[in-house]
């Protein structure tokens, strides 16, 4: 049986069978360590009964308004524990404190376009695409005119401070923006 617990500076020395994925954005030690200072109850990981990292999230709570709302900036489990609904879980912790805590109209996550097995879990969790950002990703290589041309779907999940679900569309795939309109 796995444990759920809260992020710490230390997991970041052990986590490399979770990041070292073609499909997990990493980043430095000084961003991992601005999260976990500014929102620690939006970072959890999932950890094996030996010790082992299994996966882990990390969000943060931004927008003002109608817009206020939790952002799912990592989610990776590593690809020996996938399948076991581990991203469920931490997906479901952090909406529960997006929610209940933060007060938040909805949550959002970014994923490439081409990641259909991750698109197909956020939309079984109730996330739909709110919007496709053009050229959002930047660590595929280099397309043509010198530009990276991987999208990102902006996938969204009202909350229940949301009840009208303003916060969501049903033409989100047809509604294309530019990576520099996104905040």
């Amino acid at each position: 049986m796995s444990v759920l617990r809260s992020f710490r500076a230390t997991d970041m020395f052990t986590y490399n069978n979770i990041n070292l994925d073609v499909w997990t954005e990493t980043y430095n030690p000084g961003f991992y360590l601005g999260y976990l200072s500014r929102w620690p109850d939006l970072c959890c990981v999932q950890e094996s009964p030996r010790g082992r990292m299994m996966g882990y999230v990390i969000g943060k709570a931004e927008g003002s308004n109608a817009e206020w709302h939790g952002h799912v900036t990592a989610i990776s489990v590593a690809p020996e524990y996938r399948r076991l609904s581990l991203a469920r879980k931490m997906m479901t912790l952090l909406e529960m404190v997006s929610d209940q805590s933060y007060r938040g109209y909805f949550v959002d996550l970014y994923v490439r376009c081409t990641n259909t097995s991750a698109i197909e879990m956020y939309e079984g969790l109730g996330y739909s695409v709110y919007r496709r950002v053009r050229e959002y990703y930047g660590s595929l290589g280099v397309g043509k005119g010198g530009k990276d041309e991987e999208d990102a779907f902006d996938m969204r999940k009202p909350l229940s401070r949301d009840p009208g679900r303003r916060s969501v569309r049903p033409n989100g795939r047809d509604m294309l923006v530019s990576a520099h309109d996104v905040p």
